[in-house]
């Protein structure tokens, strides 16, 4: 983008009326709209993006990552991204199409601005500060930081004792440096998935561990479903209880790769991760023998049952290098010892994602259950007059995002009106 002049920059004692903090899908969405409803880029509003360049989240995606029938993103309000050239990594198409919006609009970004901290200066004005002492003051903040400076990793039991590699798919650059090894994928998302059949094509050899059974589910994705997912995830905002995860609210659609995958066995998951060692991991659930099918949840059991749609079902899952544990480990007295430890050169942590939300501590947002009360157009904050949260709980996917942005910025110029009833 050109460089705006510094003429147009407020001075901090010249509070905006709104100021966005992320540049993703919904940060964007919500700066076009606000654009729409009268506000002057620079003047009035401006966006703060922690990233070198547009593109958001996806700026950092691994290059094998394609926008395809398994990963899209949703338009931008009155920019269509078309039909993506599949053999471009999706890095590349998304920054590419964020920056055209950007520059398209003219809208105010600046970057990269690294948000430490959002504060009430009082009832009327937030302050918000960056890392690097700069200032902004404002009548309203949209807050649209995603989760992806937020990677989970759950606690297990030897975690810390592990002498192989462990990564986070936040860290994943490359299938192929792990071709050859043995690779534990932990988590039930369809990012497991996606990771499973792309190691496993390289050469890897893998092992899925879920911590229940996967939940596969064979209903059609169609705007009905959609709207039934973001009413879910509502219902628990609303009670400022914390998000479920995406595939908790969704399930895993069974496609016709998902499907290729459960029968080669691939897509099989061993069981929970009960410990881990130095160097291996223990499981719980049929041994490594790949002579008892655990149970992947009563869509994928009927699938794989002889004759079902799986070509047959699935007799066994491929044998693993491993042992039962010693006897004493498995659990409650009386019960049959199902677990087992496998060697294991890499963990690959596909546990998600929390909301990055640490800037807004001094606000005091998360109720005792851990999670941010919510109003019922899924954007105010209750306890916050003025701040408005976009991608958390419903709108954390790419079409929630869009709506959510714009919901938002039209609620923050209702507020900035009413209390300056002469704009």
């Amino acid at each position: 983008m050109t460089p705006t002049p510094a003429s147009l920059h407020p001075s901090p004692a010249e509070p905006l009326d709104v100021v966005v903090i992320g540049a993703g899908q919904a940060g964007l969405s919500a700066a076009g709209q606000l654009l729409r409803k009268g506000l002057r880029p620079w003047r009035d509003y401006v966006v703060l993006d922690g990233n070198d360049g547009p593109g958001g989240a996806w700026r950092h995606r691994w290059d094998s990552l394609t926008l395809d029938a398994a990963h899209g993103i949703h338009d931008l309000p009155g920019m269509s991204l078309n039909a993506p050239d599949p053999g471009i990594p999706a890095s590349r198409v998304v920054s590419d199409y964020y920056g055209t919006y950007e520059s398209e609009l003219e809208l105010p970004v600046i970057r990269p601005v690294h948000v430490e901290s959002v504060a009430n200066e009082d009832d009327e004005t937030f302050t918000i500060r960056a890392d690097d002492g700069r200032l902004w003051r404002t009548r309203t903040v949209i807050n649209a930081t995603g989760t992806w400076n937020s990677p989970y990793v759950p606690y297990y039991p030897g975690i810390a004792e592990f002498i192989g590699r462990q990564l986070h798919t936040r860290e994943f650059t490359s299938a192929e440096e792990f071709a050859g090894q043995r690779v534990l994928v932990v988590g039930g998302g369809t990012s497991a998935l996606q990771f499973l059949l792309q190691l496993d094509e390289a050469g890897a050899h893998t092992v899925w561990s879920t911590r229940r059974a996967p939940d596969w589910t064979d209903r059609f994705f169609d705007s009905s479903w959609g709207t039934d997912v973001e009413a879910a995830v509502s219902a628990r905002t609303t009670l400022g209880l914390p998000p479920l995860s995406v595939v908790a609210a969704t399930g895993l659609p069974v496609t016709d790769q998902y499907l290729t995958g459960l029968r080669s066995g691939v897509l099989i998951s061993r069981g929970p991760l009960r410990r881990i060692t130095s160097t291996g991991v223990v499981l719980d659930g049929p041994g490594p023998d790949g002579g008892a099918v655990p149970s992947q949840g009563p869509v994928a059991d009927r699938l794989l049952a002889p004759g079902g749609a799986a070509a047959g079902g699935l007799e066994r899952v491929p044998a693993l290098p491993g042992h039962s544990v010693q006897p004493g480990q498995a659990g409650q007295a009386g019960q049959p010892d199902t677990r087992w430890e496998t060697p294991t050169d890499t963990i690959l942590w596909a546990t998600g994602f929390r909301a990055s939300l640490d800037h807004l501590s001094p606000l005091r947002l998360r109720e005792r259950g851990g999670g941010v009360r919510m109003d019922t157009d899924g954007v105010s904050v209750t306890a916050v007059p003025g701040l408005y949260l976009v991608g958390y709980g419903a709108s954390a996917s790419t079409i929630g995002a869009t709506r959510a942005g714009r919901r938002a910025a039209v609620a923050a110029v209702a507020t900035v009106r009413a209390a300056t009833p002469y704009l």
